[in-house]
């Protein structure tokens, strides 16, 4: 461990400590004259003596002890190398461990906030990738890590972690709470057309309709291409020839969802990727990303003469996969999921000082003015 200041320049106020000293020597050299008649007596030019003498010196040290220590809190005191580097033991929730093995052991929950074992976890959903990552950037880098899990991890992501340090990873009978998943609703579409795109109004009306529940009737928000555009909560259907409205790729920027006719121009043509295939591979629909939305575009007209998916059964479903991705699946097996090494190393924050000087500061005080103001001293300097 060692000791360091992170504003050292405040130290420079330590010049201040000469202010209580002038202030107790020149309450100690005032002069009050007293007539006195047997004054002619003396001689004329009597030889002055003296010297320096400090009256009640205990006030004197309490002040510029305490002066000296407020200036040091200015300068912001801490302490490196000051973490606690026991071996820390990391419980994933619904992991079934005995205690008595491990008594006596930094023992806390992979949760949020890392709680103690003996508190009750969270049971939402956990990032548990996150977390690993971010315990191993908190801990200090020689501080022993232990990862208890059950045989199944929900809240992982696609990457394997990758930590700074080797990691004991110990996989124990045992189930995570399972996430409580509600089904998304289906996705609103609302269209936008010219008269050579009626026709293909039928079929996403049929799309709207496989999407909602059995009985409920389908209110389709069909209009031409001047009507109002819709929030961007709504999947924008954009079915006109030529180049895409300035409010159009506007509204995509700011977060839309835009499909789009396969006659549709761009002005520039970035890159785009296939998210749809028929059965011998060639792509139905394309994505690409514009600002904060994406525009995706089908690839055919939507005959079925060019684009036979329509009258397919699975045709709904397809389509809301594309509209609608699913999330990505966070269940893995804990033996496939044991953390790598050689990630980044990150340094840890020093331990601050100022509450502790905070507290001394506050005692020192309190002595200063008890001895200032007791009964039995004399007149303070």
């Amino acid at each position: 461990m060692s000791l360091g200041l992170l504003l050292p320049g405040a130290l420079a106020a330590l010049v201040a400590l000469i202010v209580p000293l002038i202030i107790h020597i020149a309450r100690r050299s005032e002069q009050h004259p007293t007539d006195f008649a047997a004054l002619r007596w003396l001689r004329q030019k009597p030889r002055p003596r003296s010297r320096l003498r400090f009256d009640e010196w205990p006030l004197l040290v309490l002040r510029l002890l305490l002066l000296a220590l407020a200036i040091l809190w200015l300068a912001h005191p801490v302490l490196f190398g000051a973490a606690d580097e026991r071996p820390y033991i990391a419980v994933v929730p619904g992991a079934d461990i005995d205690r008595a093995l491990i008594k006596g052991k930094r023992l806390h929950w992979l949760a949020p906030g890392f709680p103690d074992f003996d508190e009750t976890p969270t049971t939402t959903r956990l990032p548990l990738a996150s977390l690993i990552r971010q315990l191993d950037a908190e801990l200090p880098h020689a501080t022993p890590l232990t990862i208890i899990t059950p045989t199944i991890i929900e809240g992982a992501d696609a990457e394997r972690p990758r930590l700074s340090r080797k990691v004991i990873w110990r996989i124990v009978p045992g189930a995570m709470p399972a996430p409580q998943q509600s089904a998304a609703p289906p996705p609103v579409l609302a269209i936008r057309h010219d008269d050579a795109h009626r026709p293909a109004l039928r079929y996403l009306r049929a799309v709207m309709a496989a999407w909602l529940p059995a009985g409920r009737s389908v209110e389709l928000d069909a209009a031409m291409l001047d009507a109002p555009l819709p929030d961007t909560r709504h999947v924008l259907v954009w079915l006109a020839s030529g180049t895409l409205p300035d409010n159009v790729r506007d509204w995509v920027e700011q977060g839309g969802t835009l499909l789009a006719g396969s006659d549709l121009r761009l002005a520039s043509a970035p890159p785009t990727v296939p998210v749809w295939r028929d059965t011998q591979g060639a792509p139905l629909a394309v994505a690409m990303p514009m600002g904060k939305g994406r525009l995706l575009r089908f690839t055919r007209p939507l005959t079925p003469a060019q684009m036979p998916v329509l009258l397919e059964p699975a045709f709904p479903t397809q389509l809301r996969a594309i509209v609608q991705p699913v999330p990505a699946p966070a269940r893995v097996a804990a033996v496939d999921y044991a953390p790598l090494t050689g990630g980044r190393r990150y340094t840890q924050p020093p331990r601050s000082l100022q509450p502790w000087l905070a507290m001394l500061i506050a005692l020192l005080l309190i002595a200063e003015r008890w001895v200032a103001t007791r009964r039995r001293r004399s007149i303070a300097p």
